[in-house]
């Protein structure tokens, strides 16, 4: 079974002050212990507390997994302990410290680990993801602007990106992490492309050949720094989180060579309000190993003398409703997971889709669409068809 771990061995630390103090915080959020609310804190374990205080969004995701607590609405709990600044509390400065240093020693996105989090997410199962997801098989944000359902959000999120990107028939677009290939099919279905897509997930790379058989379209198994040619249109969507703040720039200086003269380049990525070198415990241990979030100036700073931006888009919002959409399918199809997942992981992963949706409820994490061009090619304005 995935994910299995006695509750044995989490740590027992007990103090009365520290439990205080966490009460107080929580109490600050509005969110009472044991209280009759669904965004309350239900404990069922006497050291649960303790052992957030000690460590904090590792302690707080792991205690949720061993059963030690419970919410029924984990998505407003931590909307409103980040809109309290409760995360900001009691950080420890040598926790953060070593993170800085290991940041600066390593590359934890290099070629040799690049495959780490596909092992680790990915390729979990494709069962899990299509049960989850809606019939594209889009693994990122929806767009929710006229839609009411998640396959309509996910389709109008496809078709925005083709229409920003200004494709047209007998076009080549390549798509740096593609995923299970929802925009190559949608792409090359609808308006008329030849495509190539990169992922380094094995699982992915198979379902998408799978769905886009009949079209032209190739999924490479590699990693985008390898990818040679040029292409009149380049887009990676949900995948410059895992590229690392150590690797920006090669990722820019990359596309920029794939990307033909008078081409655009569309980034789609999760971001970060504010420039930083450390990372979620709880979310790089057991979700996205090594992933970063990038922030407005750390894209910008490694865009200049390579691009221009023709646009920027935001629609943050957007991705809470996306989460919650995945976590309604997931429950719903939980039944049919469990003989291959147990409920550890159950708890994991539902934990996982509503914190995510809380942060983006909270506006501590957003959703950007960037759209690029080389300098001195483009001489027309560029129209946002959004």
């Amino acid at each position: 079974m995935l994910g299995s771990r006695s509750r044995d061995d989490a740590p027992h630390t007990g103090s009365r002050a520290i439990d205080d103090l966490i009460a107080s915080v929580l109490s600050n959020a509005d969110i009472q212990i044991n209280g009759r609310r669904p965004w309350d804190m239900q404990i069922h374990h006497p050291d649960t507390l303790s052992r957030i205080a000690a460590q904090r969004s590792l302690g707080l995701g792991e205690a949720y997994m061993d059963g030690w607590w419970d919410c029924d609405a984990l998505d407003e709990f931590t909307h409103r302990i980040l809109r309290a600044g409760a995360d900001n509390l009691g950080k420890n400065k040598w926790t953060l410290a070593l993170q800085l240093l290991g940041h600066g020693l390593r590359n934890r996105q290099s070629m040799r680990r690049s495959r780490q989090v596909a092992r680790r997410h990915y390729d979990l199962g494709n069962d899990l993801f299509e049960k989850m997801l809606d019939p594209t098989m889009a693994y990122s944000c929806g767009y929710w602007k006229e839609a009411d359902t998640l396959h309509q959000a996910q389709e109008a999120k496809l078709d925005l990106i083709c229409r920003k990107l200004e494709l047209e028939p007998g076009m080549t677009l390549l798509d740096i992490g593609c995923g299970w290939g929802s925009l190559l099919e949608y792409a090359a279905r609808h308006y008329g492309v030849r495509a190539h897509g990169v992922t380094v997930s094995t699982e992915q790379a198979e379902l998408a050949r799978q769905r886009c058989k009949d079209l032209p379209v190739e999924v490479l198994l590699k990693d985008y720094r390898t990818v040679t040619g040029q292409y009149d249109r380049v887009v990676s969507v949900g995948m410059f989180e895992h590229v690392g703040r150590r690797n920006y720039r090669t990722f820019m200086e990359t596309t920029r060579r794939l990307l033909k003269d008078r081409g655009l380049m569309l980034l789609h990525t999760i971001g970060n309000n504010e420039s930083t070198n450390s990372h979620d415990a709880w979310i790089d241990k057991y979700i996205f190993p090594n992933g970063e979030l990038p922030s407005i100036k750390q894209i910008a700073r490694h865009a200049e003398h390579r691009y221009v931006v023709e646009d920027l888009h935001n629609f943050g919002p957007d991705y809470a409703r996306t989460l919650k959409a995945w976590d309604a399918n997931f429950q719903a199809r939980w039944p049919e997971l469990e003989g291959r997942y147990d409920e550890r992981f159950h708890r994991m992963w539902h934990y996982y889709l509503n914190v995510c949706a809380g942060a983006f409820r909270a506006r501590t994490i957003q959703l950007w669409q960037w759209v690029f061009s080389k300098p001195g090619h483009r001489v027309h304005a560029y129209r946002s068809p959004r």
